[in-house]
C-alpha cells in the first residue's frame, strides 16, 4: 500500500516538473496559461494582447488601373464591411454568427481567398459573430481588436480561434495608428478609451482614404464617444460614412455630424427589426444635413466604387438571405431610452 502511495506522488511530482519546463509557444505568450481547449471555454482574463506602435504612412498616389471598393454586405440586422483596394482586402465586423454562409460566399463570390486586416470593431455578436467561421475559408496577415481582455465569452473564443488555430496575433492598435490597402490609406480614429459604461462606444473608428474621397467606419459608437472625438480636433470629414449603430438614435449626433460634413450615408439593419433601426430622429437629423442615405435593409448588399479617388459609384443587389437574420441577440444590443435626454441640446 506504502509503495502504491510513493509512485502515485512520483508520477505526479514527475509531472509538475514536466509541465514546469514547458515553455509556451511564442506566438501564446501573453495570452495567459492553458490549452486551446481550455481558453476556448474561458475568459482569457489576464490576458495581455500586442499592441501595434504607432506608425504614420503616407497617403499613396492614385495610379492607373487602381481601384478601391467598399461592400456594405447585406447580413441583416448586423455589420459586415469588405474594403478591397488594388488586390488588397480588408474585412470589418462578421455579422451574426447565422450569416457565416452569406459572408463565406460572398468572398468566394468576389474571388477573397486571402485578407489582409481583419477588423473586429467591438465585442458584440451581431459584428464578430461569424468571424471564426468566416476565418476558416481565408488566410490573414493582421486581426485587430479594441480589447486584450473582455468578459464576452464568445469574443474570447474569437480571439482564442485566432491566436491558437490560426497561429495568429490578435493586435489592439494605438489612436493614431496608420497602415495601406493597396493604394488606401487607414487610420484608427477610435477608441479613445475602453471604459465606456456603454461597450459600443469601444468601438475601433477607421478612417479610409483613397486618393481626394474618405470613408469613416465607426462601429456601433454612440454619441458620448462622437463627441470626444470631436473634441479632438482630429480631421473626421468623410464623404460616405458607415452610420453609427444601424441607425440608432444614440448615435449620429449633429454635432458629430457637423465634423464628418458626409455626402453619403449607408444603414446596415435588418428589415422589420424590431429595435426599429434606423430610427426616424436619425433619419431626419441626415436629411438635414442632406446627405444621401444607402439601407441594406431596402436595397441589400451596398457597393462603393472609385477608380480615380475623386468620383465616386453606387451600386445595390438584394439579398433574400438575409430576410433570415432580421434581428441580433437581445443581450448585445443597447438600446436605451436615456439618450433621448441629450436630443436637442447639440442641435
Amino acid at each position: 500500500m506504502k509503495m502504491r502511495i510513493l509512485a502515485a506522488l512520483l508520477a505526479v511530482l514527475l509531472l509538475l516538473v514536466t509541465f514546469s519546463s514547458c515553455q509556451l509557444p511564442e506566438f501564446v505568450k501573453g495570452l495567459g496559461g492553458g490549452t486551446s481547449e481550455e481558453n476556448s471555454q474561458t475568459t482569457t482574463e489576464g490576458a495581455t494582447l500586442e499592441t501595434t506602435p504607432k506608425q504614420e504612412v503616407e497617403l499613396p498616389p492614385v495610379v492607373d488601373g487602381s481601384y478601391f471598393e467598399a461592400h456594405f454586405i447585406d447580413v441583416g440586422q448586423a455589420d459586415c464591411m469588405l474594403i478591397i483596394c488594388d488586390g488588397q482586402a480588408m474585412l470589418i465586423d462578421a455579422g451574426n454568427p447565422d450569416d457565416d454562409d452569406i459572408i463565406i460566399d460572398y468572398l468566394a463570390e468576389h474571388n477573397i481567398s486571402h485578407l489582409s486586416y481583419v477588423v473586429a470593431t467591438h465585442p458584440h455578436s451581431d459584428h464578430y459573430g461569424a468571424f471564426t467561421s468566416v476565418l476558416r475559408h481565408v488566410t490573414v496577415d493582421t486581426v485587430y481588436s479594441p480589447f486584450a481582455v473582455t468578459d464576452v465569452s464568445g469574443f474570447n473564443k474569437f480571439i482564442n480561434y485566432v491566436t491558437y488555430t490560426m497561429r495568429n496575433r490578435v493586435i489592439v492598435p494605438e489612436i493614431g495608428h496608420q497602415f495601406t490597402l493597396g493604394s488606401a490609406r487607414v487610420t484608427v480614429l477610435g477608441p479613445l478609451r475602453t471604459d465606456y459604461e456603454d461597450i459600443n462606444n469601444t468601438s475601433i473608428v477607421l478612417r479610409v482614404e483613397y486618393g481626394d474621397l474618405a470613408f469613416l467606419f465607426t462601429g456601433d459608437m454612440e454619441g458620448e464617444a462622437e463627441l470626444e472625438l470631436v473634441k479632438t480636433g482630429v480631421n473626421l470629414k468623410a464623404d460616405v460614412i458607415k452610420v453609427g449603430h444601424h441607425g440608432s438614435y444614440s448615435s449620429s449626433w449633429y454635432q458629430f455630424l457637423r465634423a464628418v460634413q458626409p455626402t453619403y450615408g449607408v444603414i446596415t439593419c435588418g428589415r422589420n427589426n424590431e429595435y426599429g433601426h434606423p430610427h426616424e430622429t436619425v433619419l431626419s437629423r441626415y436629411r438635414d444635413a442632406d446627405v444621401k442615405l444607402y439601407r441594406t435593409d431596402m436595397q441589400g448588399h451596398i457597393v462603393c466604387k472609385s477608380t480615380d479617388g475623386k468620383t465616386l459609384t453606387f451600386t445595390t443587389q438584394m439579398n433574400p438571405d438575409a430576410n433570415t437574420n432580421p434581428t441580433a441577440a437581445k443581450s448585445d444590443i443597447s438600446y436605451l431610452p436615456t439618450y433621448l435626454y441629450y436630443e436637442g441640446k447639440f442641435n
